[in-house]
């Protein structure tokens, strides 16, 4: 059996062949500057209209980062963009040059078939199953990372695993070649955070 989420940041990224904006979205909010005008802007940021109109569900924040996305044809300026506007405490990158897709083959996942394999994708899907993992993978497999994370794992001080989802926020970042030969050969202490 097969199980898809169907998250806005899903959504968003079907539509628009765009990175999904959801994770990095949350990492600027976590990262805005502690003033009333920074956390106001986190608020909106992470708000999501509501209704059931086509907007219903998705998060200002999402729709913000994809429009500069495809206004200046560069995810880097875009979350620099959106940085400058929140006067961000450090940089966001994403972990990919391309839009992944994270798949999971689970057991146990559908209580009438306990024994039954099946693949599950999606991470808000992965995330959130009872099920016992037993593989992840990135689609498509050996993704590109985009130079300025490279460069900014291997001239940190320290890299910061976690937290989240051991299986969609943690273990992706190792999928990706480029980008888990940087965190092995930084000379950045790593640390876990579980």
């Amino acid at each position: 059996t097969v199980a898809d989420d169907g998250g806005s940041s899903g959504r968003l990224r079907e539509e628009f062949d765009i990175l999904p904006p959801g994770d990095l979205r949350m990492a600027l909010a976590a990262l805005c500057a502690d003033d009333e005008l920074g956390r106001t802007w986190a608020d909106v940021l992470q708000s999501r209209f509501g209704g059931d109109g086509p907007l219903a569900g998705h998060a200002i924040g999402n729709l913000l980062i994809a429009g500069l996305w495809e206004r200046l044809q560069d995810p880097v300026a875009g979350l620099d963009m959106v940085g400058a506007l929140l006067r961000t405490q450090g940089r966001v990158l994403p972990m990919a040059a391309v839009p992944l897709t994270i798949e999971a083959d689970v057991v146990g996942s559908d209580p009438d078939r306990p024994d039954e394999l099946a693949v599950l994708r999606g991470q808000a899907t992965v995330a959130k199953t009872q099920g016992d993992v037993r593989a992840v993978r990135l689609v498509p497999t050996d993704p590109p990372s985009r130079e300025e994370t490279l460069a900014s794992v291997l001239a940190a001080d320290h890299v910061v695993l976690g937290p989240g989802s051991w299986f969609t926020s943690v273990i992706p970042h190792l999928l990706v070649p480029e980008l888990a030969e940087a965190i092995v050969t930084t000379r950045a202490q790593r640390i876990l955070t579980l």
